[in-house]
């Protein structure tokens, strides 16, 4: 194949284009992050070398893999600071093309040839196309329904039918059988789980469930004795508490949809049936990951329900869908879609874990959620809503009167609604934030609890951190009762939350955040809303104010400083970042960027999200 070319500089003479294998091309004598190279690095699936580079002049792509589907397009630029931690203009420039192989196959046919920082190595490894993606939350969910692309699943699927995904791939099952298996469950009874509140044990018994649960502890040998001779169910409830892939998958999901996700793995013994007929009020993601598992699914009574409801089995009629999950397969249907499962006879046991999403999340729920404040808002300002209702309109049964006032008083909320962009009071943006899961950490986690770097003062450059984990919102001053409450401005974040606690309902929880004054809001949305801003820019009366801000958030470990990043931005080469990244985008853009200081150390990471849509 002939190398394509992307010249360096306002207006590229041609765009990337999908099929580029995974290219590194090295300027001479720069700091790779290992060792000083002033060779060129080898392609990562073998084959063909990078072209020599001139001084950021003409960039070649050399394809080394067959062409099937692109995924990925990552531009890097590696910044080296000398010992008197001054910023250098030119040191690494790499570009990766990843391509997507056809089913069963490798992602590259060679070894890895030269020196690639460790890290980066094994993100690959674990991002490859047998498993999942984690480098974002799009592409997690991508990944995960993956050939379907989200666009054909969001207009053709989502809230609409069912969606059946077989895979024939060992190494997607294999990771799968990963996240749970029937064998955990010794060393999870060891840990201390409970009847009723980690787990259940139930069989379908004439179209009903039967629960054949014990009181207190679950003791292992009990628990095996049910599945083995009474052919009973075993539910396990919200197991990412425990296993961290699972912990993983459903944090980057829960940023992804804006919604709580929760588990329950269903271990099933052959000829045999867990659950009878009935619906659920959540979206649901079922991925096998032992043995095979039979479904019938059937026409909802009531589309996107609202709650769980078990259905006769001759109220239900004809399945629409019926289908054999192997190990790797997934399933999805819309809340409300009528379901059974059951584990042929003469098989293996079955195991599967149900990803849910969406309880509670309707456009009636943030109605009843957004409304009250609305109205209480608007009676402070406009005496209409605070006269009184007429004698004895409680009494009647209907009242033409009250329904007139009411539409009435419906549309001036309406208009008032449209003409405000100030951020409404939410508790439903409050209890998703409390509630879900804290960001996927290994370790002790202690950047989520303990900041980091330097004190942020005045001539600083912040952005903020965690943001899928972070809300802000306006409401009432919670600290006064009385009718002249004050408004102010609430950032809710869920770094401190306790995984352990994760859609347990009526375990305790805890609200963690901060609260400041409304005149402290367009401050806050600009660094929202920028991906660096100097301290002293923020949108505040006085130097003591905007110094306060950041420390607060700081605090909380919410924002990083680090003034190189404005170096860079500055710099001939943050110029040319610029250039490139208005330049390819509607195309492939590059979403990465690092700095690495001789010490090796990756001391700023950004990442642009700009995927190809």
């Amino acid at each position: 194949m002939s190398a394509e070319s992307l010249r360096l500089g306002r207006e590229p003479q041609a765009r990337l284009r999908p099929g580029a294998a995974t290219t590194w091309a090295v300027l001479p004598g720069v700091w790779s992050g290992l060792r000083h190279r002033p060779d060129i690095w080898e392609t990562w699936g073998g084959g063909r070398r990078a072209a020599s580079l001139g001084p950021f002049r003409t960039l070649k792509l050399q394809p080394t893999l067959p062409i099937h589907s692109f995924a990925t397009t990552h531009f890097w630029v590696v910044q080296q600071v000398n010992m008197k931690d001054q910023v250098c203009v030119s040191s690494l420039l790499c570009l990766e093309g990843r391509t997507m192989p056809k089913k069963a196959k490798p992602a590259g046919t060679g070894k890895e040839e030269g020196p690639v920082p460790g890290k980066q190595l094994k993100m690959e490894a674990a991002g490859g196309p047998s498993t999942l993606n984690f480098s974002c939350p799009r592409g997690l969910f991508e990944s995960l329904i993956s050939p379907i692309k989200t666009e054909t699943f969001f207009k053709e699927f989502w809230e609409q039918k069912p969606l059946i995904i077989q895979r024939d791939d060992p190494a997607l099952a294999t990771y799968y059988q990963s996240l749970f298996k029937l064998s955990d469950l010794k060393s999870l009874c060891s840990r201390g789980v409970y009847y009723g509140r980690d787990i259940n044990v139930c069989r379908c018994v004439n179209g009903k469930k039967k629960v054949l649960n014990k009181d207190g502890k679950v003791h292992f040998l009990q628990l095996r004795k049910d599945f083995d001779h009474k052919r009973a169910t075993i539910q396990f409830h919200q197991p990412q508490r425990f296993k961290d892939e699972l912990w993983k998958i459903q944090e980057k999901l829960e940023c992804y949809f804006g919604s709580l996700v929760g588990s329950n793995v269903y271990m099933t013994p052959a000829g045999s049936q867990g659950l009878p007929p009935h619906y659920d009020d959540v979206e649901v993601f079922v991925l096998q990951l032992e043995g095979e598992k039979h479904w019938r699914l059937y026409h909802p009574t009531v589309p996107l329900a609202r709650q769980y409801s078990v259905e006769a089995e001759d109220r239900i009629g004809r399945p629409t869908h019926e289908v054999m999950l192997k190990p790797g397969d997934l399933l999805y249907f819309p809340r409300g879609t009528i379901h059974q499962a059951d584990t042929p006879p003469g098989l293996a046991h079955s195991t599967h874990v149900t990803i849910s999403t969406y309880q509670n999340n309707s456009w009636g729920d943030f109605l009843l959620d957004t409304i009250s404040g609305l109205v209480m808002d608007t009676a402070k300002e406009d005496m209409e809503f605070r006269a009184g209702i007429p004698r004895q309109l409680l009494l009647v049964e209907t009242a033409a009167v009250g329904t007139r006032r009411l539409s009435g008083f419906l549309r001036k909320l309406a208009d008032r609604l449209e003409g405000t962009d100030v951020l409404l009071s939410s508790d439903m943006k409050k209890d998703f934030v409390m509630n879900r899961l804290p960001p996927y950490y290994e370790g002790d986690g202690a950047e989520l609890s303990t900041p980091g770097g330097q004190v942020p003062r005045l001539d600083s450059v912040v952005r903020l951190q965690f943001k899928d984990h972070v809300i802000l919102t306006v409401g009432p001053d919670q600290s006064r009762s009385d009718e002249t409450q004050d408004k102010m401005v609430y950032v809710y974040h869920s770094l401190k939350n306790r995984r352990e606690l994760h859609m347990m309902g009526n375990e305790e929880t805890e609200c963690h955040g901060l609260r400041f004054p409304l005149s402290h809001v367009d401050a806050l949305k600009q660094i929202w809303n920028s991906s660096a801003i100097s301290v002293k820019d923020l949108k505040l009366t006085t130097d003591e104010e905007k110094e306060s801000l950041v420390l607060s958030l700081w605090t909380e470990c919410l924002i990083q400083l680090h003034n190189h990043f404005h170096k860079l931005l500055v710099s001939p080469l943050g110029r040319l970042i610029c250039h490139l990244q208005s330049g390819l985008n509607g195309t492939q853009s590059f979403n990465r960027l690092s700095y690495y200081s001789p010490q090796t150390r990756p001391y700023y990471d950004l990442k642009w999200k700009n995927e190809e849509v």
